[in-house]
């Protein structure tokens, strides 16, 4: 697999003026992903963080807030999930 591309994702100081500033967000594979073809991946941004399937990059991305993120990988940890 090739590198991880960015996606542009528009500032959250941009308001609706709609000249907006964007970003490239690096997506990043988990570690427990390697050599695992069936994985996600991730991408923190100043207010989300957004969750992507690697084999369907084209469908699009999930995104959460830091509250819910936080909220998941805490049920993850604690066997919730």
């Amino acid at each position: 697999m090739g590198a991880l591309e960015d996606t542009w994702h528009e500032s959250s100081h941009s308001g609706d003026a709609g000249n907006g500033v964007e970003a490239a967000v690096p997506w990043h594979k988990s570690s427990h992903s390697i050599g695992v073809s069936n994985c996600v991946e991730v991408a923190g941004t100043p207010g989300s963080v957004l969750v992507r399937d690697t084999q369907h990059r084209h469908l699009g991305h999930l995104d959460f807030t830091a509250a819910e993120w936080v909220a998941f990988l805490a049920g993850l940890r604690n066997g919730r999930l």
